[in-house]
């Protein structure tokens, strides 16, 4: 089952509601744009691809749904930047709205939503052949009897289908490796041990959950052979900003020779955005923090303050290497990431 898939005689995009897992599979109907940017704003759909490609059929809808009389161009640049409003980090998300709008053409008749809706349909297709390429280079890293840590979720969940990072290991199972997989939990919204894990058992790879704070520990161990994350955005000089925590690991993982790869499909590259710095951190409701609860209680004091940013930055000089569908790019990564971006 795909993530999310278009059901044109609706319109409707139907989407796996993430925020339900592993304790039921619902499935949303959302057949306007609003409703899209409300469920990648609260986190219903996620990751990076997933968003974007949630975001191309958003605009769909937003043409479909245009009363007569009204201008259809005017309704979906609207839908757009609510769309691109909804999450500020994933440049997947800017991506997949100028994409489809490209591709589609002038929005100037009812007759554009089906372009849309089309535009929106090839590039989901694309992503799924994407990350199955992205898996095939990805796995000739691994060996067998590998135990991989992976952090946050990267599986189909986060994609239309297949995955990135977990794609990665789910190829090399597909190809006989017998792997382990080291889940971080990946707090605060622990999609690691909701999400991925759920993925992985339904693949029946063996794995074992982790608390974020025991990464460095296995690596330091020597138990782990190799650290696979994927991005919400990469910087032209190879910055990475992926799901909080991540820098925390990739520095474990410098420290202790362990390789650590990010894996992306080439259009989360960003060539604008020069560095890490540059790259805006989306900060997110303090009740994700502090409305954990613990053996049936609150595990913080109430009236508790906390931050709760969503993201952080790796520093290019940490990532061994980045697996994309163009293969495996080594530093210097400004020329490396400009080469495969190159028309």
């Amino acid at each position: 089952m795909r993530s999310l898939w278009w059901d044109p005689a609706g319109p409707t995009l139907h989407l796996i509601d993430q925020r339900q897992l592993p304790g039921r599979l619902v499935v949303l109907e959302l057949k306007t744009a609003d409703a899209v940017a409300e469920a990648i704003r609260t986190m219903a759909v996620r990751g990076a691809p997933a968003i974007g490609a949630a975001a191309a059929f958003g605009l769909a809808l937003a043409a479909a749904g245009t009363k007569a009389g009204r201008d259809v161009e005017a309704e979906v640049h609207r839908a757009s930047a609510r769309l691109r409003a909804a999450r500020p980090t994933a440049v997947n998300l800017q991506w997949a709205i100028d994409e489809c709008l490209r591709r589609s053409g002038p929005l100037t008749e009812r007759g554009r939503a089906a372009a849309l809706a089309d535009a929106a349909q090839a590039m989901a297709d694309e992503d799924v052949e994407t990350n199955r390429t992205i898996g095939r280079h990805g796995a000739a890293l691994l060996s067998d009897g590998d135990t991989v840590l992976h952090h946050c979720n990267t599986g189909a969940l986060a994609t239309v289908d297949y995955g990135t990072a977990l794609g990665v290991i789910r190829t090399a199972h597909e190809q006989g490796k017998r792997l382990r997989v080291l889940v971080d939990e990946t707090r605060p919204r622990l999609q690691g041990s909701r999400l991925t894990a759920w993925e992985l058992e339904q693949y029946g790879i063996p794995y074992a959950i982790i608390a974020d704070g025991a990464a460095g520990h296995m690596l330091q161990r020597g138990e782990v052979q190799a650290v696979l994350v994927g991005a919400d955005r990469v910087a032209a000089n190879g910055d990475v900003a992926n799901k909080i925590g991540t820098y925390m690991l990739a520095l474990a993982a410098h420290d202790n020779h362990v390789p650590f790869y990010c894996v992306v499909p080439t259009s989360t590259i960003d060539l604008v955005t020069p560095n890490g710095s540059a790259i805006p951190i989306e900060e997110r409701d303090p009740a994700e923090v502090l409305d954990l609860v613990h053996q049936g209680q609150r595990a913080a004091p109430e009236g508790s303050q906390a931050l709760n940013p969503a993201f952080d930055i790796t520093p290019a000089r940490l990532v061994t290497a980045f697996v994309t569908e163009a293969g495996v790019l080594h530093p210097p990564y400004p020329d490396t990431l400009a080469q495969v971006k190159s028309p």
